[in-house]
């Protein structure tokens, strides 16, 4: 190990490599709860040079190397399983290039999505995909994030129009050009994004964005049950009404808001939604959706325009999962997020209610329900293998739900360690191709080893 990290600093500055304990410590796990693995030694790479020169001399010596950014992730897809280097590339925070007239940006992948926007407000514009934490773009570029406005803008991979990677080889490619569309070839882009690390570093990033709209409206709507709650989400989708963020909150996270935050919401299913555009349509869209979700049983509806107002209302659902756990001192979180076609996802939704009754798991529900993606937050003991066994069956019966109704195990936190032995269940013969994809790029098999589809061991579990 000593000439591991000698043989780095003479490649890079002395003070980009390190393998003190406390570096160590903080690149060995993520937000997940599963068991945090000691990297060789961190490397904080500031250039796609320095990336390059990283990776060629893992790729000459056989060493594991594995992409780290804000350390968010909850399924574990940072953990460096095989050791080697933990590849730290937060010192590439660069904003390197803004495009307004063609609603371009490029960026580092160090750069955080709030500072992205706070330098992009100047030009009227926004990046719109909203993940729950203040997230590293190119770390959300890997796992494909998505988020509270995934319905109206889409997820990462909608908004990734090209990506500088270095592979496993030290070769730099450009994915795809900037033009707007394209015929021409595979489209890799895709290919990279949702990657996790494992096909390649990515160094710089294009991404889509957005003009920032007019005005902005928030809506809360409550429901006497689930059922009826998800059933006005899935009309509103259908009656294409273009609502920006649609969040489900059960009555359970409710009840921890009120508890939390002194607040006196009704402790029943709500629906938070969010419209934009110029006045004249936001308001026609509230009417309809005002409508629309009153023939399917809503009790109530408030919506506001001022900003603070705004907010407010919002941070029932920011909030929920700090109110949650507030509930539950020294518990750990264990979160899980499944997707399903939006007209199965009544089924779904209820059905994770029902496990949860089944199981005595301590949980409650929120999801991005306009799309199909919903998630549970679960409180564990994580000295208690019971507790934890508990809590991983539950996750498990919930994905093969998903998975029944024609679903996937993961809507946006990706497969990482926690979701790798569904694959080969969800996937079949397909995972073979994914495969084959990951052993001709990646044929030594060193990043970011024992994630997603490795051949060596996608059905094992962790």
């Amino acid at each position: 190990m000593n000439r591991l990290k000698e043989d780095l600093r003479a490649i890079l500055r002395a003070d980009q490599v390190s393998d003190s304990e406390s570096i160590l410590e903080q690149h060995s796990h993520d937000e997940s709860y599963h068991t945090p693995v000691l990297p060789d030694v961190v490397v904080f790479p500031e250039s796609t040079e320095d990336v390059v020169a990283v990776i060629s001399y893992a790729a000459r010596q056989g060493v594991a190397v594995v992409p780290f950014g804000a350390g968010s992730s909850l399924e574990g897809h940072v953990i460096p399983v095989s050791g080697g280097i933990s590849l730290d590339m937060m010192r590439m925070n660069q904003v390197l290039e803004v495009r307004p007239d063609d609603f371009l940006v490029r960026v580092q992948p160090g750069v955080l999505k709030d500072e992205l926007n706070e330098r992009l407000g100047r030009y009227g514009l926004f990046f719109p995909v909203d993940p729950g934490s203040n997230a590293s773009l190119g770390g959300m570029a890997a796992t494909n994030a998505s988020g509270t406005t995934t319905v109206r803008y889409g997820a990462m991979r909608d908004n990734v129009r090209a990506l500088e990677v270095v592979l496993p080889t030290g070769k730099v490619i450009q994915t795809s050009s900037l033009a707007p569309k394209s015929s021409s070839g595979y489209n890799i882009t895709s290919l990279f994004v949702g990657s996790e690390g494992t096909l390649g570093v990515i160094t710089e990033l294009w991404l889509r964005v957005w003009g920032i709209p007019e005005q902005t409206v928030a809506a809360r709507a409550v429901f006497s049950d689930v059922e009826h709650c998800v059933r006005a989400a899935t009309a509103i989708v259908g009656a294409g009404i273009p609502v920006v963020r649609m969040e489900l909150v059960d009555g359970s996270y409710i009840a921890a808001v009120n508890q939390y935050s002194g607040s006196d919401f009704p402790t029943l299913p709500t629906l938070f939604l969010e419209f934009h555009g110029n006045r004249r349509h936001v308001e026609a869209d509230v009417e309809v959706a005002k409508e629309v979700i009153a023939d399917e049983g809503c009790t109530s509806f408030e919506f506001v325009t001022d900003e603070k107002a705004r907010q407010d209302m919002w941070a029932a659902r920011h909030h929920a999962l700090y109110a949650f756990m507030h509930q539950y001192p020294g518990f750990g979180h264990m979160s899980t997020d499944v997707c399903v076609p939006v007209s199965k996802l009544p089924e779904a939704v209820l059905r994770a209610k029902e496990l949860l009754s089944q199981t005595g798991v301590r949980g409650a529900i929120v999801g991005h329900v306009g799309d199909g993606n919903f998630h549970v937050s679960m409180a564990v003991d994580r000295e208690n293998p019971d507790d934890l066994a508990q809590a991983d069956a539950f996750n498990e019966q919930l994905v093969y739900t998903a998975l029944s109704l024609g679903g996937t195990c993961t809507g946006e936190h990706g497969v990482g360690l926690g979701k790798r032995k569904y694959q080969q269940k969800e996937h079949g013969d397909a995972l073979a191709v994914m495969q084959a994809i990951r052993t001709a790029i990646d044929p030594q098999h060193l990043m970011n080893p024992g994630k997603l589809v490795d051949p060596a061991t996608t059905t094992t579990h962790t």
